[in-house]
């Protein structure tokens, strides 16, 4: 693995496009009794991304170098840190962060409306 190559910290913030490398706890034995098997590295490229609407739990689509598709949330994901690549063209990474930040206020803004509903 070349993970040398995931050089920006992107903890918090990781957008659709970014190839991101991260890192997670493994576990194995039943579920009443989990064994720690140790830490795994995770390489893959964001494909998708979406909030959830009772909660807006940040969802993240990945596509794993192996051909695979994982589903994580963005709690587990950010939880030990993540990395990315540079984007050849880092303006372009921008304007997607803006897109998502925007979703997420939005998605923010219709729970609180929402719950004030519910209250009432």
């Amino acid at each position: 693995m070349k993970t040398e190559q995931y050089t920006i910290d992107c903890t918090g913030d990781a957008v659709v496009g970014d190839e991101v490398c991260f890192e997670r706890a493994r576990f194995g034995g039943s579920w009443r009794n989990p064994k720690f098997l140790g830490m795994e590295t995770i390489e893959g490229k964001i494909i998708r991304d979406s909030y959830g609407a009772s909660k807006q739990q940040h969802t993240f689509m990945l596509q794993l170098s192996d051909g695979r598709k994982l589903l994580i949330k963005g709690r587990n994901l950010y939880r030990e840190g993540c990395h990315r690549k540079p984007w050849p063209d880092e303006s372009l990474r921008k304007a997607a962060l803006q897109e998502k930040h925007a979703r997420g206020d939005q998605a923010r803004r219709w729970r609180e409306m929402r719950l004030k509903e519910e209250w009432a």
